[in-house]
């Protein structure tokens, strides 16, 4: 089974934007690493705005 070529976009790139992280870098990671990663700056941007 491959991975949609667009959602693996969407992954990095949210990453990079909030990490700062180089493509490689990301791109190293395991698909589930990915994920969470992805997850964890997803609850940190709704807590975040929450806040508000």
């Amino acid at each position: 089974m491959t991975y949609a070529s667009n959602r693996l976009y969407e992954e990095v790139a949210y990453v990079a934007y909030h990490f700062h992280w180089q493509l490689e870098d990301i791109l190293d990671l395991e698909h589930g690493q990915r994920r969470r990663y992805v997850a964890e700056i997803a609850a940190i941007n709704t807590r975040l705005s929450e806040e508000r």
